[in-house]
Parts: C-alpha cells; sequence; structure tokens
C-alpha cells in the first residue's frame, strides 16, 4: 500500500471509484450494440475433431457470452453433412466437408447468433473407415 501512498495525495479515492464504476456503465451500455467478430469453435464430427473459425455476428453480451462463458465445442453427426471421399497418396481415405452445410449445421445449433461464414474446412479421417476398421 505504501507504493500508491503518493496516489491518495493526488488523487481522490471517491474520484477513482467512480471512474471505475463509469467505466464500467459505459461497458456495459456498449454490450447492447451489434457487433461482428471472428470466433473459433471446435467441431466434433463422429469423433473426428476439428477446428473451424466462423464470423459470427450477434448483440455483444450474446458474444461476450459465447467468448467466456459457453461451451465452443459442436457436436455434429456426418449424416446432416455433406462430403465428398478424398484418397491420399498412401491410400487413405479423408473426408472433405462441403463447407456450406457445415455453415447450416452450425448456424442450427447457435440460435442466438448468425454465422455469416465458415472459414477452411480441413479433411478430416474417414469416422466411417474407422468403424468397420
Amino acid at each position: 500500500m505504501e507504493r500508491f501512498g503518493w496516489l491518495r495525495r493526488y488523487v481522490s479515492p471517491v474520484f477513482l471509484a467512480l471512474l471505475v464504476a463509469s467505466f464500467i456503465l459505459w461497458y456495459i451500455a456498449k454490450l447492447n450494440y451489434t457487433y461482428t467478430t471472428e470466433q473459433p469453435f471446435t467441431v466434433n464430427v463422429d469423433g473426428e475433431r476439428f477446428k473451424v473459425s466462423c464470423v459470427v455476428e450477434g448483440g455483444g453480451t450474446n458474444l461476450f457470452g459465447y467468448r467466456v462463458y459457453m461451451s465452443k465445442r459442436l457436436r455434429i453427426p456426418l449424416s446432416e453433412l455433406k462430403f465428398r471421399s478424398v484418397k491420399a497418396e498412401d491410400g487413405e481415405k479423408f473426408l472433405k466437408i462441403d463447407s456450406l452445410s457445415l455453415h447450416n449445421a452450425i448456424s442450427v445449433r447457435l440460435s442466438d447468433i448468425k454465422v455469416i461464414s465458415v472459414g477452411s474446412v480441413p479433411e478430416i479421417p474417414d469416422p466411417r473407415q474407422q468403424e468397420n476398421d
């Protein structure tokens, strides 16, 4: 407390308390606006996890909730997605998921914010092939 003793001589503690309170109220008022931001999500498609970055739009309170409190993991069954099989050079099969179908599946799960776009979707190992092995 001795470090800030010089501050008390020049700045009133009441002033500092009111300054902090005004900042908090200003921040709460700004949360009512609509914002567009990039939000990363972890998508689980039948046990295969990958990260995808989405551009989302919504109220500040909703976006703040997703960024701080809500889980960013989405579970999507493969049956809800459009995809095509792709073979690697070593013969292993991968799935290339259609970004529009992933966009629609994510939008259904995020009802309070609007998904504007989905970033690049990586190829994932075919979960159907792993079940048969």
